[in-house]
């Protein structure tokens, strides 16, 4: 029995450690064919546009874009930003509100390895994710998998995807407003809407374009 349950813990442990591992170390130089996020969506009747794109060939409008959305300290931190769990901490003390406070790092190792939803063992399996993603992955590969992965829209991945699903063009040739929308939508890309923004979305989307123009030197871990 106790030669039974060490095999069984061995196997656990290569499934959840040593395969995302080795994964990380392959996704340094390939590109990624598929996420559970995308298997799960696409059993549950959705499509599945996707087109990869390397880093050349993404916007550095959209590359901006997020890191001003999603995590300014990108470029800085080690996969967690401390300060802004502590502020999300307070808001959820003074408001009784709770925010996300996830870095791009963390969004990249959840959806690269996880499956959606909210429970304390993905939360706790996307806390080891991330620095083995920091570890072995340099910034700018981070953000290259985050940009080409990320959910856009029902059945739409990645910002290739995306920018010719919404405005007919290329992630290479978003507009500095485009790649605004785009980075707008994503604490909720199933409810929110690139191509016909509502009022909330364009209004996130101007807050991200000011928010660009004051970023400087915050951006330089993903300058092409």
């Amino acid at each position: 029995m106790f030669s039974f349950l060490k095999r069984c813990f061995i196997w656990l442990l290569a499934l959840i450690i040593v395969v995302p591992l080795l994964l990380s170390v392959l996704y340094r130089y390939v590109p990624v064919p598929a996420t559970p996020l995308m298997v799960i969506r696409l059993f549950e009747g959705e499509g599945w546009a996707k087109d990869w794109q390397p880093s050349a060939r993404l916007s550095s409008h959209l590359k901006a874009a997020v890191i001003a959305a999603e995590d300014n300290k990108f470029c800085q931190h080690n996969g967690f930003d401390w300060a802004a769990f502590a502020d999300v901490l307070g808001e959820f003390k003074d408001e009784g509100k709770l925010r996300g406070g996830s870095t791009i790092t963390m969004q990249t190792a959840k959806n690269l390895y996880l499956w959606p939803g909210r429970s304390f063992v993905r939360k706790g399996l996307e806390a080891v994710y991330t620095p083995m993603l920091e570890l072995i992955l340099p910034k700018q590969r981070i953000m290259t998998l985050y940009l080409n992965i990320a959910e856009f829209g029902p059945g739409i991945y990645g910002a290739e995807a995306a920018a010719q699903a919404y405005f007919n063009t290329s992630a290479a040739n978003l507009t500095r407003h485009q790649a605004a929308l785009l980075a707008a939508v994503l604490p909720n890309p199933r409810q929110y809407h690139a191509g016909n923004p509502s009022a909330y979305v364009q209004g996130r989307a101007r807050t991200i374009t000011r928010r660009t123009q004051q970023l400087g030197p915050l951006l330089k871990c993903v300058a092409n």
